[in-house]
């Protein structure tokens, strides 16, 4: 390994510890600074222990001169010799690119896309899919909007899920997911095809996004659909245009205007944060080509095939015999699988 390299990551790991001690950072600056101290540490961790054994190393080697020593010294260099390689591997590991985000809460919105009907209430399992898993996980699911439809599908649904490693564990899903199944209105027992639009966004801070009161067009209205009498009398829904981007969000969960405006505008941040990402990391979109998925809604993911009882990701060719399984919230072998393919094309791109 880069010697060299790990020293300038032990040195800044140091100055940061010294700036933050100090007291002199403030507001954005001070923000950064415990990030990426934060991102150090466990590489610093590594590093020492690296050294550590390899210190070890030396001195077991010198060791075999001695007659008396040389049977403990063999002992700990056969240790050594597998330990070595493992923490090698644990800093590479460390050292790969990482996504600032990936700590970060996410917002998750689901809406249908092909099929009609069965696509919302396809979008309706999913979305409570989703809300189980992080149930399991420990999560926090916070549903910011549910437009049902009458057969007990979802126009759309979004959430706010907060708790450790969200986004990291979340973003691969973001892409366009199909079911094949027999619908319940289906009287021919006929096998349909629908799809359904998944997009994970990490949740942005103010620090991350500035958004200029002057930017934003916002609308306020009377709610429809379910809800209580409250929906016909009040304008209690808010829409707001981000006029720069063209991005719209509109919010009618709550009876509460400011309510809606808040979520709203928590949901415009992050969509301007994501855009902010994609367009600033030109090497972030090289980096994805090579990894199991770009987070495109427009690209196919996975298949949900309910007559053979299987799940499909098509990025990393994984099928499972599972689905009631995965229906339940039990998501963590798709996760995992496509998070290990990630790792892998990561290293193999940094040999």
């Amino acid at each position: 390994m880069d010697a060299h390299r790990l020293d300038r990551i032990a040195l800044r790991a140091e100055e940061l510890r010294a700036e933050l001690a100090a007291g002199a950072l403030a507001g954005e600056a001070y923000v950064r600074a415990t990030r990426e101290l934060a991102a150090l540490e466990p590489v610093v961790e590594q590093i020492t222990a690296l050294r550590r054994a390899e210190a070890d190393a030396r001195a077991a080697a010198a060791a075999l001169a001695d007659p008396e020593l040389k049977p403990l010294a063999e002992e700990e260099l056969a240790r050594l010799k597998g330990e070595l390689p493992a923490l090698e591997l644990a800093i590479r590991r460390a050292l790969l690119p990482r996504d600032e985000a990936d700590e970060r809460p996410a917002i998750l919105e689901i809406r249908p896309a092909a099929g009609g009907d069965e696509a919302g209430l396809f979008a309706a399992q999913l979305f409570a899919a989703y809300q189980r898993y992080a149930t399991l996980r420990g999560w926090r699911f916070e549903i910011l909007e549910y437009d049902a439809t009458e057969l007990g599908g979802v126009k759309g649904a979004i959430a706010e899920i907060a708790g450790a490693g969200v986004f990291a564990r979340l973003k691969f899903e973001s892409g366009v997911h199909r079911v094949q199944r027999v619908p319940a209105t289906e009287s021919q027992g006929r096998i349909h095809t629908s799809t359904i639009t998944v997009a994970v966004l990490p949740q942005a801070e103010d620090v991350d996004v500035h958004i200029d009161e002057s930017d934003l067009r916002i609308d306020v209205y009377r709610a429809s659909g379910a809800g209580g009498q409250h929906v016909n009398k009040t304008e209690s829904a808010v829409r707001i245009t981000h006029l720069p981007t063209g991005i719209v969000v509109a919010m009618q969960e709550e009876k509460s205007q400011h309510k809606n405006r808040a979520k709203a505008m928590k949901i415009l941040r992050a969509r301007l944060y994501e855009a902010q990402r994609a367009s600033s990391h030109a090497a972030r979109a090289a980096d994805r080509r090579s990894q199991v998925g770009t987070g495109d809604r427009s690209e196919r993911i996975r298949t949900y095939n309910f007559p053979q009882g299987r799940v499909t990701d098509h990025r990393i060719g994984l099928t499972l015999h599972q689905i009631e399984r995965v229906m339940a919230g039990e998501l963590d072998p798709i996760i995992d699988a496509l998070l290990a393919e990630d790792e892998a094309a990561k290293l193999a791109a940094e040999a």
